[in-house]
């Protein structure tokens, strides 16, 4: 055998389980990534500020869109995944976010799901993490490989946007990680010493040192070959050669969109998908690539009455200046991540916990680097965080280099919808309050115009965009469309073959989804040994008391 574990893709959980894996000598394991290295000299990695540079550049990125969303103008969803060793953590906004606790519990109530409740998840939480903000609270971690600082959100206009948020009747907490996630508070980031770090800086980067960790970039898996049911290794294409490697397991850790493609190139999955294209069928489970989950977001942009804003770092003239200060100092405009603040509301009485998320920026600004024109500005962020649209990704053919079709089917139901019509009208209230009036120059976008329901849903129709949180496609659990097995991470059906990435969530987290997909990883390492998990630490945390 040519390794004893097989990881495919050193992105997030990749990094993180081929750290833990490697720990003990006796394991032999291969990271095979499709990708580039994350150079340490490659700047738009890893300041913090050139997050918007990697999106879209076939150095970084994958560039996937999606098929015509129906129910959004027919219009394709740019999805921007990291095409580099890190995966998308080393070209993603840097933000922290466990998810509510009740994500957890709700995960929980799915078949065969009992141990990944709040409890149980918690102390892996704890485990990865080295909250430099509270190091010693009793829901955070104090010691992991994440060390996570804590956005500054300094400034007039983040004074007053925590000030109208508190006025327009939501409440502030402490944060959002901890015992209270609803609330408005200084955001956690994957950021240290004014420089991004990715899964890999923290976890697959300390551990390649050891004999038995061997990681490979541009190495792109084809298939997993298969004797019978019993998965052998992968076919792969490594730096233009195609190579047979053998192994005891397999482990998918390519995330929500090449997992699934994986695993029906295989030969596992919809049976009469796979017949369609020829391929033959190893194992008929038709909940690979079902059940896709993503958040959907808008910005809401306001002009900006004074001259606090960080637009002027905008300007191209500034970037060598910029830069330097970064490069010798670790400091200024490009050590920060942008997203430094923001919070968790409940849109309506009828949701138990918050279903809307919120960043504020400081400046008005879209993903692709883009700003308004002239003058200064400030935005939020805002989208439903557990809509119950659903969609699918299915290979168009044998070809792997092939892009899936990716089906999100937004706003498709009456609840994505009417929360959508809630999210504006909440981000509204809270920009028009008089705390952030002396800065108030008007919304630019959607604009005054827009005002009744079906004319804020065609806006989110017509200027919506991915917040790049695509989960779900090989779900844990024991129902008929369950993939995974929720207790040792094994692909249904088969042998040797198991998935540890954002694609086995049943339901995607309320919040970004990088810190939920590390904390499965961290517990697989576990499951995948078959080492006792760490015992369950039933803490009370935040619970919303409905009216009446």
């Amino acid at each position: 055998m040519d390794a004893d574990y097989i990881i495919v893709g050193g992105g997030s959980a990749g990094s993180a389980l081929a750290a833990r894996l490697s720990e003990n000598p006796q394991n032999r394991v291969l990271v095979l990534e499709a990708g580039r290295k994350d150079f340490k000299w490659d700047v738009f990695i890893h300041m913090p500020a050139a997050l918007a540079f990697p999106i879209g550049s076939k150095f970084y990125d994958w560039k996937y869109e999606s098929e015509p969303e129906p129910f959004m103008n027919n219009r394709r969803i740019y999805h921007a995944r990291g095409k580099v060793l890190g995966g998308s953590s080393s070209i993603n906004g840097m933000i922290f976010q466990r998810g509510n606790p009740l994500d957890y519990e709700r995960w929980s109530r799915d078949q065969g799901m009992s141990n990944w409740d709040y409890a149980h998840c918690l102390p892996y939480f704890r485990k990865m993490e080295n909250c430099l903000a509270d190091p010693k609270n009793a829901f955070r971690g104090g010691s992991g490989p994440l060390k996570l600082e804590r956005g500054p959100s300094k400034g007039p206009l983040f004074d007053a946007f925590f000030k109208a948020t508190v006025d327009a009747g939501y409440p502030r907490t402490d944060d959002v990680n901890g015992y209270k996630q609803e609330g408005f508070a200084r955001f956690d980031r994957n950021v240290y010493r004014g420089r991004r770090l990715s899964a890999a800086r923290a976890y697959l980067y300390p551990a390649m040192k050891r004999k038995n960790l061997t990681v490979k970039t541009r190495a792109m898996v084809t298939r997993v070959l298969f004797e019978g049911q019993q998965a052998v290794g992968v076919e792969a294409v490594i730096k233009g050669k195609r190579v047979t490697l053998k192994s005891r397991e397999v482990i998918l850790c390519g995330g929500a969109i090449n997992t699934p493609q994986i695993l029906q190139l295989s030969g596992v999955g919809n049976e009469n998908d796979l017949k369609s294209l020829g391929i033959p069928v190893v194992k008929n489970l038709p909940g690979v690539g079902a059940n896709l989950q993503d958040h959907l977001e808008v910005y809401v942009q306001y002009k900006s009455l004074k001259p606090v804003t960080q637009q002027p770092s905008l300007k191209v003239w500034k970037r060598p200046f910029i830069g330097a200060m970064w490069l010798f100092l670790r400091k200024g405009p490009g050590a920060t991540n942008h997203f430094e603040a923001g919070g968790f509301t409940r849109s309506n009485e009828d949701v138990e916990y918050p279903n809307l998320m919120f960043h504020f920026l400081p400046l008005a600004i879209r993903y692709d680097g883009t700003g308004p024109k002239g003058g200064h500005g400030y935005q939020v962020h805002v989208g439903p965080m557990y809509s119950d649209a659903r969609g699918t990704v299915k290979i168009k053919s044998k070809d792997p280099l092939e892009h899936p079709a990716l089906q999100f089917n937004y706003l498709s139901t009456d609840q994505d919808r009417r929360e959508w019509i809630e999210a504006v009208q909440v981000a509204r209230r809270i920009l028009t309050q008089p705390a952030m009036a002396p800065f108030n120059g008007g919304e630019t976008s959607p604009g005054s115009a827009v005002t009744t329901p079906e004319e804020i849903l065609d806006w989110v129709r017509k200027d919506g965009e991915t917040a790049l949180h695509p989960s779900c496609t090989a779900k844990m659990g024991t129902d008929e469309m369950s993939v995974v097995d929720p207790e040792t991470m094994k692909v249904h059906g088969v042998e040797g073959l198991r998935v540890c990435d954002a694609s086995v969530f049943p339901y995607v987290t309320n919040g970004n989804i990088y810190a939920p997909v590390m904390m499965v990883a961290e517990r697989a390492a576990d499951l995948i040994q078959g080492k006792p998990t760490l015992p369950a630490e039933y803490t009370e945390f935040y619970r919303h008391a409905k009216r009446g």
